[in-house]
């Protein structure tokens, strides 16, 4: 299988981590793809109608994207237990988590645009102090909701590489947080984190 990838995309290294974690990064070629809003990458575009990585190439299949449907997919391909809990309670409280953190990196995104990255007199001020607040308020309520002590899921793979991209982008820190932080630290130690650290500038 390929993976296109982008060494600074959390949604990227989302999937990748995944992989690792189920033990199955050895049958993936990653290939970096550079994408954004105002990049077209014709590669990525013929695979994906959104020109969007992370995207997964199955020989003799089609491919699949995004970053939920690849993790999805590959917890099919391993043994071991599930990253992606199948029944019950658990099962909810890893999606949602998954939600929060996919929405508070979407969000973070949304603020580099209104901060840094589209041209300065068209930024719209409130509109990123908006963007601020649910930052801030998704930290909060994931400082409560979080159970450090649930077995490994997709949910906490898709926080931890979301908030270290938070903090590799300078966007409005966590760490104040004292749960949350110690949580992202210890995470943030295993192997699969080391493996794939962010790099690189967006380009447009």
């Amino acid at each position: 299988m390929i993976l296109y990838y982008q060494t600074h995309s959390p949604f990227a290294r989302k999937a990748l981590v995944f992989a690792h974690e189920a033990g199955i990064a050895d049958r993936l070629e990653v290939i970096h793809h550079e994408t954004s809003p105002t990049l077209r990458n014709a590669r990525v575009y013929a695979e994906n109608p959104l020109g969007k990585v992370p995207v997964l190439l199955r020989p003799g299949a089609s491919a699949i994207f995004d970053s939920d449907v690849i993790c999805a997919y590959l917890d099919t391909l391993h043994e071991g237990r599930k990253l992606l809990p199948q029944d019950g309670e658990t099962r909810w409280q890893a999606l949602r988590l998954q939600s929060v953190a996919q929405g508070l990196a979407q969000t973070g995104i949304a603020l580099r645009w209104e901060t840094e990255r589209r041209p300065e007199p068209l930024r719209y001020g409130a509109l990123a102090q908006g963007y601020r607040d649910k930052i801030e308020a998704s930290y909060d309520w994931i400082e409560g909701a979080l159970d450090d002590e649930a077995p490994l899921h997709v949910g906490h793979i898709a926080l931890a590489t979301t908030l270290s991209w938070m903090a590799f982008r300078h966007l409005p820190p966590f760490r104040a947080r004292a749960r949350l932080k110690r949580w992202f630290e210890a995470f943030e130690k295993r192997a699969s984190m080391q493996a794939t650290p962010l790099s690189g500038d967006t380009h447009d």
